[in-house]
């Protein structure tokens, strides 16, 4: 394609230049030409040539992605269509079957069937018995349910016929991996040098184990981690040359067992006890870069990751290119303890909801936070994210000396408001230490029964004006949190009587606006009442 498109290019130019130059004749021969006529023929020249190039380079891209369309839909063709009729068949007459459950709407089934169908053409290159096969769950229900597809995607394994879940990653490497891991492939063996080159070449991480012999307690262990992990290629060597080329670094001829990844930590060596568990929880906390770049396709690796600090970093990509260094460099020295995670702040899906949890959903500047996923705690940096600030930032984390971050709105004036208005940062003064009994009505804006208590409340605080030793405010909990103020219902209505804030009364929210005065006057007069009257008796 592109050999053509030079010769093209001359052809069609030649031939309008020819027409230009007839019709420049003509023009000339029958009238006097000025120059400004000169400047306005040479802009329409270009003007056209222009119009050619765009058409050219428009009829490339057009070919182009025709070619990327059938070479998908070649790929696709490999993975058979299930449906009512032949479902069963399909399922009984092969002994292993990788079944993908799909929506044609759903956004995730659309990323995962490229990588599915490039799955199945690799493993039917390999002459792996895995068949791999599609069906549109929302088409055929009855289907679907039969097989054991709940939602979309669902990746389901079907092995003579009995189902057992899919515990691999999303892409097509990944994919493959899992399915030869569960058709008798665990362990790829290397017996020379030219093996282990063609091995590199097709795997992005993988780990090499080197034994003296292919037997031992030692190997034993390899190989049952092998069979347990659902990611990760394993391959074996007894020589070490063979070894080095795949993982230069082994400065022994003995027992060895390395990760190889494909960024920037490129080699990873275990320096444990060789026990499965121990194999496995290696692998767990060094198998993803110094910086993951969260997907759709890998946000279940990284949330069900066992390294439970994590630090997130939300920005858009060209501002990313600036952080993702120094972020390295910090990432370095917290290998294997905190896990770094990268989202574009232009991704709605994977960015939002993490933003929302900090009232930050609207930023459009790079924002880090962090979460102890053991505590289900959150942190915010607050400060310029340079390597100097990232680095005490994850030191507090994994010390354990960070001040947790509460989201709040900011400070408002509550000037002549008949219900006070509480927010984060002034939970402790409004409720928790004010001398006053305090009713805090817990709202939420999205919340549809909420607007019927905030009438009561407004009611209630008209009725009660004059009553000195009580507040009545209100909280938007949705964007404004506090240790102490734990959220189980909207909206929720909480009485803090002035001698006990520590342990507040909750009132229903069904309350009416009489049943709610009949107890403010129970708890908040009848205690100021008592008040009065004990110090008349001192007087």
């Amino acid at each position: 394609m592109s050999a053509t498109k030079p010769t093209s290019r001359i052809i069609s130019f030649t031939l309008t230049l020819l027409l230009l130059l007839g019709f420049f004749t003509s023009i000339m021969a029958s009238e006097p030409v000025t120059n400004d006529n000169d400047e306005d023929d040479l802009e329409g020249f270009e003007e056209l040539l222009a119009l050619e190039e765009q058409e050219e380079e428009h009829q490339e891209g057009s070919q182009v992605k025709s070619a990327e369309a059938e070479v998908l839909s070649k790929a696709q063709r490999i993975v058979p269509e299930l449906n009512i009729d032949n479902y069963k068949r399909v399922i009984d007459g092969n002994e292993f079957v990788l079944v993908l459950g799909y929506a044609p709407w759903c956004f995730r089934s659309a990323e995962l069937m490229p990588q599915f169908a490039e799955a199945a053409t690799v493993l039917n290159k390999m002459g792996n018995p895995i068949l791999l096969a599609k069906i549109d769950a929302e088409r055929y229900p009855k289907a679907a349910s039969v097989l054991g597809i709940k939602g979309f995607p669902t990746l389901l394994l079907f092995v003579n016929g009995s189902s057992q879940e899919y515990t691999g990653g999303f892409t097509a490497e990944e994919i493959v991996i899992w399915a030869r891991k569960k058709t008798g492939v665990p362990v790829t063996r290397l017996n020379s040098i030219t093996e282990a080159e063609d091995f590199v070449l097709k795997n992005r991480m993988f780990v090499i184990g080197l034994f003296e012999k292919f037997e031992g307690n030692d190997y034993e262990e390899f190989a049952k981690a092998a069979i347990a992990d659902n990611e990760i290629q394993f391959a074996e060597a007894s020589d070490s040359k063979v070894a080095k080329v795949v993982f230069p670094d082994i400065k022994t001829k003995g027992l060895f067992l390395g990760l190889v990844k494909s960024e920037p930590e490129t080699h990873v060596t275990f320096e444990d006890t060789f026990t499965k568990d121990k194999i496995l929880q290696f692998l767990e906390y060094n198998k993803f870069p110094l910086v993951t770049t969260l997907t759709e396709l890998n946000s279940v690796r990284v949330y069900s990751s066992p390294v439970k600090l994590q630090v997130f970093v939300f920005a858009e990509a060209d501002d990313f290119k600036n952080l993702l260094e120094p972020l390295q460099d910090v990432a370095r020295k917290f290998k294997s303890k905190i896990l770094f995670v990268y989202v574009d702040i232009a991704e709605d899906n994977l960015a939002k909801p993490f933003l929302t949890l900090f009232g930050l959903e609207e930023s459009k500047k790079a924002v880090v936070t962090a979460f102890d996923n053991k505590i289900h705690t959150k942190y915010l940096l607050e400060s310029d994210p340079t390597a100097t600030n990232l680095e005490e930032f994850c030191l507090g984390l994994l010390h354990g000396t960070l001040p947790p971050y509460f989201k709040s709105e900011p400070i408002p004036s509550n000037e002549n408001a008949t219900v006070q208005t509480v927010v984060g940062r002034t939970f402790d003064d409004l409720v928790l230490n004010s001398p006053q009994h305090v009713l805090l009505e817990v709202h939420a804006p999205w919340c549809n029964d909420c607007e019927a208590m905030s009438k009561q409340i407004e009611k209630l605080a008209k009725h009660f004006k004059g009553l000195d030793n009580l507040i009545i405010a209100r909280i938007d909990a949705s964007s404004n949190e506090h240790p102490k103020l734990q959220i189980s219902d909207y909206p929720m209505l909480l009485f803090y009587p002035s001698g006990d804030k520590s342990n507040p009364i909750k009132l229903s929210a069904k309350s009416s606006a009489k049943d709610l005065a009949i107890f403010i006057n129970k708890n908040a007069r009848a205690a100021r009442d008592s008040q009065e009257s004990t110090t008349k008796d001192e007087l």
